[in-house]
């Protein structure tokens, strides 16, 4: 069973930085980290969960809701069956649980029915 943890998740200022980290474990034999693309989800207060961020299986493709777009970087290290999400110039608007996904393979997707696994989420709030 293909297991998520996302960490880093906190309070900050608006205008802070928070870099969110997601390890993923238990992948059957045979099947490698980088085998998957990888994505961040959000849901808000009050809404419904939304795409924020994707990357495909080596990281050499991202894709980016536009509300975010020159403040948030999604990079993966294969090495540390690892996926990060690098947030800048936070707006009070950010404020929601963060999850991370596994695809069902190594392209990525902003559909939530394109991933199988999910963290259980880590809360990000942005005080304005």
């Amino acid at each position: 069973q293909v297991q998520l943890v996302e960490s880093g998740g906190g309070l900050v200022q608006a205008g802070g930085s928070l870099r969110l980290s997601c390890a993923a474990s238990g992948l059957t034999s045979g099947r490698t980290f980088s085998m998957y693309a990888m994505a961040w989800f959000r849901q808000g207060p009050g809404k419904e969960r939304e795409f924020v961020a994707s990357i495909n299986w080596s990281g050499s493709n991202t894709y980016y809701v536009d509300s975010v777009k020159g403040r948030f970087t999604i990079s993966r290290d294969n090495a540390k069956n690892t996926v990060y999400l690098q947030m800048n110039s936070l707006k009070h608007e950010d404020t929601a649980v963060y999850y991370c996904a596994v695809a069902r393979g190594p392209i990525d997707s902003s559909l939530q029915i394109d991933y199988t696994y999910w963290g259980p989420g880590t809360q990000v709030t942005v005080s304005s």
